[in-house]
């Protein structure tokens, strides 16, 4: 008799390139489980310690429990947090913010 297994998709992707990996596990694997299998059959899901790792974009651990069809994906780093980077582009069009260097002049300059 044959042990259940489910199959998840393993995401990783970088500014050239994305990648998804489908792996079959034994029912009851978990985060840690589909990423080192990834790694094994696709080069990807190589997980930095420090690498956040989501299921279907929620931020989860590497021990969550995993189930068939679950899409495992494993997140870069942000070298900029999203809103600093809103703002900066905005000061560079000249539409307002504070800037860089100088958080309590007003964007006007005044």
């Amino acid at each position: 008799m044959s042990r259940p297994t489910i199959v998840v998709g393993v995401a990783w992707s970088t500014p050239e390139t994305q990648e998804l990996v489908h792996v079959e596990l034994p029912a009851g694997a978990i985060v840690a489980d589909a990423v080192r299998a990834a790694a094994l059959v696709g080069g990807v899901g190589v997980a930095p310690a420090g690498a956040s790792i989501a299921v279907f974009g929620k931020r989860v651990g590497r021990d969550a429990p995993l189930a068939d069809g679950d899409r495992v994906e494993i997140c870069r780093a942000l070298h900029l947090d999203p809103d600093e980077a809103r703002r900066l582009r905005a000061v560079k069009r000249g539409r307002g913010g504070n800037p860089p260097g100088n958080p309590d002049l007003p964007a006007d300059g005044n």
